[in-house]
């Protein structure tokens, strides 16, 4: 990865996109045409990285955004100034989705706020590399899954009643989830049950005209990254791709636009893949 990396400044997690250089890539690279016109969408992670690309896209689409983060304050309230830029509305939600009161707190200011919930994106997550399986202890297991894969799952659980017919539900996981990755066993098991729900989710949804589907980035440059490995894995990350790079946030949102508006309404239970080139899934 080219570029100067401050890695002092970023190596909590889940990182601050604001202390990254270069920046990630999250400006919308075309004119948007209404896609999303009435819609509310609830993004978790939506401060930063891709969920910040995807918050702005669907903003410039026409949707009103509520935005769950952490406590990254200043990347949060960067991406309320981009989306109220757009022409839009958004509000900030501060808290862990790993505590379902806090879950179901958000969800109930997002309907307090804008009325409903048309679309769910559940992009939150965090990793730690650790080079010794041994190495992985019960606390980073409990704070991986919890923030990964039950905020997935509370976060869902909480939003459907008051989703309607015609709702997404998009989960964020992870070329890991068909690969795995060495150095990110505990996180490569809750992308590859956020797969899992995805598809169970699917089906049962199916029924009410609730679409639940999922998007796997390959190696993406958002804060996460240099929060996550060493120096010398960060200057090289994503070259062992096919296409020799990273990618960008800007360059996997567009796959949660295709999800979350009409163009995918005879999709679910499936997975984008915006990897870089990556062959997976046989």
């Amino acid at each position: 990865m080219s570029g100067q990396i401050d890695h002092n400044a970023t190596t909590r997690q889940p990182g601050i996109e604001n202390e990254m250089t270069p920046k990630p890539e999250y400006h919308p690279r075309y004119k948007g045409s209404d896609r999303l016109k009435g819609k509310v969408a609830l993004i978790t992670g939506g401060d930063s990285g891709i969920g910040r690309a995807t918050a702005v896209l669907y903003a410039q689409e026409g949707a009103k955004i509520a935005i769950v983060y952490r406590d990254e304050d200043t990347d949060a309230e960067k991406t309320k100034d981009l989306i109220e830029a757009e022409g839009s509305e958004a509000i900030l939600l501060r808290g862990d989705i790993g505590q379902k009161a806090f879950c179901k707190d958000a969800v109930q200011q997002t309907v307090d706020q804008f009325g409903t919930i048309d679309i769910l994106v559940n992009n939150a997550g965090e990793q730690h590399a650790q080079e010794d399986p041994e190495d992985i202890d019960e606390d980073q297991i409990e704070r991986t899954f919890r923030t990964n894969i039950f905020g997935t799952i509370f976060m869902t659980q909480l939003s459907l009643p008051h989703m309607k017919e015609g709702g997404r539900i998009i989960c964020v996981t992870s070329v890991t989830a068909f690969k795995g990755q060495d150095l990110l066993i505990d996180y490569a098991s809750t992308k590859g049950a956020i797969l899992a729900f995805v598809r169970a989710m699917s089906s049962k949804l199916a029924p009410k005209g609730i679409l639940v589907n999922g998007v796997a980035p390959g190696p993406i440059w958002t804060p996460l990254i240099p929060a996550s490995f060493p120096p010398d894995k960060v200057e090289s990350f994503g070259e062992n791709t096919p296409l020799g790079r990273p990618g960008q946030p800007n360059e996997v949102a567009p796959a949660l636009l295709f999800l979350a508006c009409e163009d995918s309404s005879y999709m679910t239970g499936q997975v984008l893949h915006p990897n870089g080139g990556t062959l997976v899934g046989g």
